[in-house]
């Protein structure tokens, strides 16, 4: 069966009276710029350190103000104060994580140790490596702390 061909401005399945945000075009010069940090979000170029640099220095007022507008079309409400609170959580793990991956480098585990576990408790050698890393080289506190992880 042959269909009719539809009007080019008719698309099957997209109500006319309902604007979607995809297709609406920031009103104002703030959300012109929301939309600028957004995008530049999306943006995956990994072509040269200079655009790396640019992704790291987003505009966080920008960013700020993009989020708040998604929150209206979501309906969700995020004081601005609790936004930058999140981000100084998030930077705070990000330096604990940091932090926490340096002191366990400096960590030396003896070989014969990663042996015993990986014979005895069928682990890989990196994975022994890091269970004797975190647990400050202590073998036995390491196999303790495997053989008592919750499930």
């Amino acid at each position: 069966m042959a269909e009719e061909p539809q009007p080019p401005g008719i698309h099957e399945g997209v109500d006319p009276t309902e604007e979607t945000p995809a297709t609406a075009p920031p009103a104002s010069a703030e959300d012109r710029k929301a939309a600028a940090a957004l995008s530049s979000l999306d943006n995956q170029n990994d072509d040269s350190a200079a655009q790396t640099t640019k992704a790291k220095n987003i505009d966080q007022e920008a960013l700020a103000k993009a989020i708040s507008r998604l929150e209206l079309s979501t309906g969700a409400k995020v004081e601005p104060s609790a936004q930058s609170e999140n981000m100084k959580q998030f930077e705070e793990r990000r330096r604990n994580r940091r932090e926490e991956k340096e002191r366990l480098a400096k960590v030396k585990v003896d070989a014969g140790d990663v042996g015993l576990l990986v014979q005895e408790l069928e682990l890989t050698k990196p994975k022994a490596t890091d269970l004797l890393k975190t647990h400050e080289g202590n073998a036995v506190k390491a196999m303790r702390a495997f053989i008592t992880a919750p499930v």
